[in-house]
């Protein structure tokens, strides 16, 4: 940690190397049998350093369990890296790149009536997602295709999951916390500009660099 923060801290030689960048920590290299350690220091650093920890992956059942505990999420073994920094350090591993599955059979487009309270989560597994009442903070809607949310977007939103870059994400009041467009991340520690939060707002990816997210209002 004392070598992240004297690169990427605040008086390091790359203080802005990051910008709240949303991140995974990777925990399959580490022995099941490892002692258990606090990860509240860790994280804090990495917040520091200007980096948002958003999910682990890879952990065992107390390390996971613990993850869990301290507001992260569940990120599955399988996803890819979406986004590489040459000279990011190494926390393990870190993608940006945040799916928590919930397997769930439906037709092309999942309909979710009642409104999503904090902890709960929902993934439209190769489908669009609509969402008709509010996406309360703390809860977390997934889906491979689109999401249209017809109500507050309070909670993390994330679309195109499994790498389909076209895909998109509408709210008629955009507040999010998290939202995600093929794994590209950005999250409430940046603050949407007046005339996008609390509005109709859609969010996509640049046409012409998939890295690059849009947040932009909608005309009604």
């Amino acid at each position: 940690m004392e070598d992240l923060l004297k690169k990427f801290g605040p008086e390091g030689e790359s203080s802005d190397f990051f910008d709240h960048d949303a991140l995974v920590i990777d925990f399959s290299h580490i022995d099941s049998q490892a002692p258990f350690t606090d990860l509240v220091p860790l994280l804090k650093v990495l917040r520091i350093c200007h980096l948002v920890p958003v999910a682990v992956r890879g952990a065992s059942a107390p390390w996971m369990s613990y993850g869990l505990e301290l507001g992260l999420v569940e990120a599955p073994v399988e996803v890819h890296h979406h986004r590489h920094h040459e000279d990011a350090p190494v926390v393990n591993d870190v993608v940006h790149e945040v799916v928590r599955e919930i397997k769930v059979p439906g037709p092309a487009t999942m309909v979710v009536e009642k409104p999503l309270r904090s902890g709960q989560k929902i993934y439209a597994r190769g489908s669009d997602l609509v969402v008709l009442a509010m996406v309360n903070p703390g809860a977390e809607i997934v889906a491979d295709g689109n999401i249209h949310v017809y109500a507050p977007l309070r909670g993390k939103a994330m679309a195109g999951a499994r790498g389909d870059t076209g895909a998109r994400i509408f709210s008629l009041c955009m507040e999010p916390e998290l939202v995600s467009i093929a794994g590209v991340y950005r999250t409430s520690e940046k603050p949407l500009p007046s005339h996008i939060h609390g509005k109709a707002a859609q969010v996509r990816l640049s046409v012409d660099d998939k890295e690059k997210l849009l947040i932009e209002a909608m005309n009604r």
